[in-house]
């Protein structure tokens, strides 16, 4: 099933592909697309079995396409294809893996030990050379056809390596060490399946929660519908149990939702009239109507799924390291393999040199490792955009952070009420929240806020003016209230010295008045968020040397909240001053982390080693910009996610030093002869099982 962007008809495809096991297969397909006149861009998804194709369609067609992917060895999807056998594949995975194992122990155990007892070259010798050769070719055909049918495209395997080394062991005689070199192939096959199975797995068990269909409010009725059938602006019916199909606001109900699938919280929020609800949050409690802001890929969920699927295309340097010394390493055990042959005179050792290397370790190495960190972490509402930003955060060692939404809650409260002659902190308070009643200014829904949290009663008033950048004026029971700054205050006026107190701590001010005489002062303040202060130590004790405020506020309302958290910090900044602070610390050989809220910190966000956007559900720009995504406010994850990144590359170079250091052992074993062929075929496919097992710790991360 081939399909067209919505937006830009047939100039954007996404088309499944068939046959990839591997790293490189994706790079295969990249190529044998990317050849053809008219296409613009190619992407290709190993996790997502899929390839986005941009093309121009004057110039290349469908079918040109598919016959491309076929030529290169794969296929394209039917949609039974693509969705039927994935049931059966899921539940047969543990089954096939437990016989992997046994299948793989015993193989090994009675090479290893018919070659010590001898009793391998007595049954090579008992079975005619024309039965053994046709047992090789028979069982490694479909893995030779493969082989030489790149190699006459021009394209090298992880196979070609072993198939020269299945031949090479024909060539000497010993039919019984190809006969081992071709079942390891196909355990090799599996295991890469097996492996990326599991992470496709993953990302299709996200896509799952998504609804398939939604219930639509149609002329007065309720009616079933596919999802592709809502619209923007419908309005769609969650009964309790069931998932939100869509993005949108609810306009009547009430229901407690879990919104675990997109922001990794495990509390469930309550959610009624004026509430934005994201699709694939569970309603538990209660029913809702939501009007439709977004659907489909549009929505929150649909972004998050996008951004993990093409999370692999972002390629670290360590990775892009391995891919080049893959390629390389065929000529290199070749020349190995070659220099053995001229100096000993071995052709037993030289079979040997070629059976035993491994090059598959080296494409496994950092991508399953990658996928599975980025899988984990989805899971929990940390959304990482590739190997190259787990590389970053586990390489950072500055931590850059916005204000406002960010390090604060976002939503100033009243922390102190000061009266002014004979009226009381609950009369200055009420009258207060009178005037505010109709501002929509954050100061005075703190006010409003902070009245109804005392329980003070207090009316709306008969008339309300806006004095811009002042203040406001409202009428209330024959009284004329105002709220305002300090530039409404006569210089004569006599203040507590505890306003100069307030004012020292960077807290804005709201001077009261009743008809104008000034009866109090309000003080308001935004908030830390209650984890920051144990998260910065966190962040501290894992070596992030330096952690800086950045902030466009007032210089006394920035030293005010970096004096309390132990910060150095930078005041009255605009978004092109961060960036080049950001540029600043990076010239210095700094890495650098910015954590924002995903809007107006965009650009830093961009500019950064790592961008974070904290909270983004619902954020376009913060997922566009931001590198990675903190899908629901909590700064404990962002130490958890330097841990995760950190603990990734330690895998990742496990992995790397693993392999290198095994394929080094055996090449020298093999090419002085202490390593016969029938165990170095039994030997080579170790680095696989090793590197499954030991990536696939970081899907179990705590």
């Amino acid at each position: 099933m081939i399909q067209a962007d919505d937006e830009m008809s047939a100039r954007t495809l996404e088309i499944p592909i068939t046959g990839m096991d591997c790293a490189e297969c994706t790079q295969h397909v990249q190529r044998a697309i990317g050849a053809l006149p008219g296409i613009e861009s190619v992407q290709v998804y190993l996790a997502a079995e899929k390839a986005v194709v941009a093309l121009d369609p004057a110039r290349v067609d469908l079918p040109a396409i598919r016959r491309a992917v076929e030529g290169a060895g794969y296929g394209v999807a039917s949609e039974t294809d693509s969705e039927g056998r994935r049931p059966m594949v899921a539940r047969s995975a543990r089954s096939a893996a437990l016989l992997l194992a046994g299948t793989f122990g015993l193989v090994l155990f009675i090479v290893v030990v018919g070659e010590w007892l001898g009793l391998i070259r007595s049954l090579t010798a008992s079975v005619p050379q024309p039965v053994g050769l046709a047992i090789v070719i028979i069982g490694g055909f479909p893995i030779f056809r493969k082989v030489v049918t790149a190699a006459l495209r021009g394209q090298i395997l992880s196979h070609t390596l072993m198939t020269l080394g299945a031949a090479a062991a024909l060539v000497v005689g010993e039919w019984a060490t190809a006969t081992v070199v071709v079942l390891f192939m196909h355990v090799g096959d599996f295991v890469e399946r097996f492996t990326t199975g599991k992470t496709r797995r993953a990302v299709r068990g996200l896509a799952e929660l998504a609804p398939q269909s939604a219930r639509i409010e149609r002329e007065g009725d309720e009616v079933e519908a596919p999802i592709g059938e809502v619209r923007v602006g419908d309005v769609v019916v969650v009964r309790p149990g069931e998932r939100i199909p869509v993005d949108g606001e609810v306009i009547s109900g009430q229901a407690s939702v879990d919104p675990s699938a997109i922001t990794g919280e495990s509390m469930p929020v309550e959610a009624g009239p004026g509430t934005r609800v994201f699709a694939a949050s569970l309603a538990l409690l209660g029913s809702l109507r939501v009007r439709v802001t977004r659907i489909g890929e549009e929505t929150t969920f649909g972004r998050v799924i996008r951004a993990v699927e093409e999370a692999e295309a972002n390629r670290g340097r360590i990775q892009r390291t391995a891919d080049r010394f893959s390629t390389y390493y065929l000529p290199i055990v070749l020349a190995i393999a070659l220099a053995t042959y001229l100096v000993g005179r071995d052709p037993l050792a030289t079979a040997a040199v070629l059976v035993v290397a491994c090059s598959c370790s080296f494409a496994l190495a950092t991508p399953i490792a990658v996928l599975a960190t980025i899988g984990a972490a989805a899971k929990r509402g940390l959304l990482i955009k590739g190997g190259r930003v787990l590389e970053a955060l586990a390489q950072a060692d500055t931590l850059l952070i916005d204000k406002t939404g960010t390090l604060t809650l976002g939503r100033p409260q009243i922390t102190d009420i000061l009266p002014i002659g004979a009226a009381s902190a609950g009369e200055v308070l009420a009258l207060a929240a009178c005037a505010e009643h109709f501002s929509e200014h954050p100061l005075g829904r703190a006010v409003c806020r902070e009245a109804e949290a005392r329980g003070l009663g207090f009316v709306a008033p008969q008339g309300f003016e806006a004095l811009p950048g002042v203040g406001v004026r409202a009428k209330a029971r024959g009284r004329v209230i105002t709220v305002g700054s300090r530039r409404m205050i006569p210089a004569e006026l006599v203040l507590p010295h505890a306003v100069a107190d307030l004012e020292v701590q960077g807290k804005t001010l709201l001077f009261v008045a009743r008809d104008g005489e000034w009866i109090g002062v309000l003080a308001a303040s935004d908030t830390p968020r209650p984890e920051v202060p144990a998260a910065l130590e966190t962040l501290r004790s894992m070596g992030i040397s330096r952690i800086e405020l950045l902030t466009g506020d007032q210089e006394r309302v920035a030293e005010a909240l970096a004096g309390r958290l132990g910060l150095s910090y930078r005041a009255q900044l605009l978004p092109e001053d961060k960036i080049a602070v950001v540029k600043e610390l990076q010239g210095q050989g700094r890495r650098v982390i910015m954590v924002g809220d995903g809007i107006n910190d965009a650009p830093a966000l961009a500019q950064a080693d790592a961008g974070i956007a904290m909270g983004a559900a619902g954020a376009d720009v913060a997922i566009e910009a931001a590198h990675v995504a903190l899908m629901h406010e909590d700064w404990m994850l962002v130490p958890e996610l330097l841990r995760m990144a950190r603990r990734s590359m330690a895998v990742v170079r496990l992995n790397l030093g693993f392999t290198l250091l095994y394929n080094l052992v055996g090449l020298t074993l093999a090419a002085f002869g202490v390593l016969p062929p029938i165990l170095a075929a039994a030997a080579q496919s170790l680095p696989d099982l090793g590197i499954l097992a030991n990536s696939s710790r970081l899907l179990r991360q705590k």
